[in-house]
């Protein structure tokens, strides 16, 4: 079947497919750029944007100071511009990403705006102020949910006190990389697997009205595309996939991560967060089960629930320092987060034939044997 496009808001997107915002700096202006230039909608993540752009901010010990540098507006905004100059200029859409348990997310959601961010997406809580932050018909909203429940919440709330629904709805199973929006044990049931929260959503958004509701997690090809949309979806996020490009933004140490990865390696972990976050077990992981990790200093004051490092040293580890260190291709101190499919890439390709693959079907070359052994170039 021929993909349909997908519209959010006033923006028509030419293929039901929106790459996930991944920080830090997996998803920034290369990656997303590019996504938007091939059809689909790239995504900005908006979090350790001083990583990028160190010239603009206070370090200290090598780290972004305070969520001032950490998530910052300098840095932020030039990775939008210049993403939107690779999509193909002023009039590209561009989405950002923005998690909602960031320190300063207001300040963050008025930072993209400014910057020209058509689509604002949310995720690591329910993002009951977005449109207060972002009152602007023109910019759409996309909460992350992993409920139907979650949705109603959202609905009610922006409906009563802002008189304005969702422009779309991203619903998030738990194989996903990164943060999951459910507890440990709740993502290995059935009720909370994606197939089985897809129609819920759908269900509840048929009482609020049409907006289209977003797939994510573990999507992998357009067998699976196709497969949500037939459950009601009106397209899909995908993550994971773009790092296998030689255009995301992420350190070749970090692909190489990937690549070398076994499905095994991939695991639900800890997280300063407060929910579990799926990623690659590597040094750093056993280092942590040992207690032999980085000491946890909190430089950045990245996210609220870490409560300015307390909840990191129960957990043994700085997420913002880790997360850091992998951008900067740190391979033994980096926190490296993948889909459960990550180990299923096997070698790099461009995004263009990504998109060609997902969109028609033709093999782009990244999924081989994994007894083939790949190079990172």
């Amino acid at each position: 079947m021929a993909l349909p496009s997908l519209k959010i808001g006033q923006y028509e997107i030419q293929y039901p497919i929106i790459q996930g915002g991944m920080g830090v700096g997996i998803s920034w202006e290369n990656l997303a750029g590019t996504v938007s230039k091939y059809g689909g909608l790239g995504v900005v993540s908006s979090v350790g944007t001083g990583y990028r752009h160190p010239n603009y901010i206070k370090l200290k010990d090598g780290r972004p100071v305070g969520s001032k540098y950490i998530h910052n507006r300098e840095a932020l905004q030039r990775i939008i511009r210049d993403a939107k100059e690779i999509a193909g200029g002023e009039k590209a859409v561009i989405g950002v990403n923005i998690l909602y348990a960031i320190t300063d997310y207001g300040r963050v959601v008025r930072d993209s705006i400014e910057a020209g961010a058509n689509i604002i997406i949310t995720g690591a809580g329910l993002p009951l102020r977005l449109p207060e932050y972002a009152p602007e018909p023109h910019v759409a909203l996309v909460p992350i949910v992993s409920s139907a429940r979650a949705l109603r919440i959202i609905c009610k709330h922006w409906k009563k006190k802002y008189n304005r629904l969702p422009d779309a709805v991203v619903v998030e199973g738990p194989k996903s990389g990164g943060h999951q929006g459910i507890p440990y044990e709740d993502c290995f049931k059935p009720e909370f697997q994606l197939e089985n929260l897809v129609p819920e959503v759908v269900k509840e958004r048929d009482n609020w009205g049409d907006f289209p509701v977003i797939a994510a997690g573990g999507i992998w090809d357009k067998k699976d595309i196709e497969f949500y949309l037939s459950l009601g979806a009106a397209g899909v996020q995908m993550g994971t996939r773009f790092v296998g490009t030689y255009e995301c933004d992420a350190a070749p140490e970090f692909k190489k991560v990937i690549i070398e990865s076994k499905k095994e390696d991939i695991q639900l972990l800890k997280s300063p967060v407060g929910y579990p976050a799926r990623g690659i077990v590597t040094k750093l992981i056993k280092d942590i089960e040992l207690g032999q990790a980085p000491e946890v200093k909190c430089t950045s004051n990245c996210v609220v629930p870490c409560g300015h490092g307390e909840e990191a040293k129960k957990v043994g580890f700085c997420i913002a320092d880790r997360l850091g260190d992998a951008y900067l291709g740190r391979v033994q101190t980096g926190l490296f987060f993948s889909g459960s499919n990550g180990y299923r890439i096997k070698r790099l390709v461009s995004v263009k034939d990504l998109m060609r693959e997902l969109v028609e079907g033709i093999p782009s070359g990244q999924d081989v044997p994994e007894e083939e052994t790949a190079e990172v170039k």
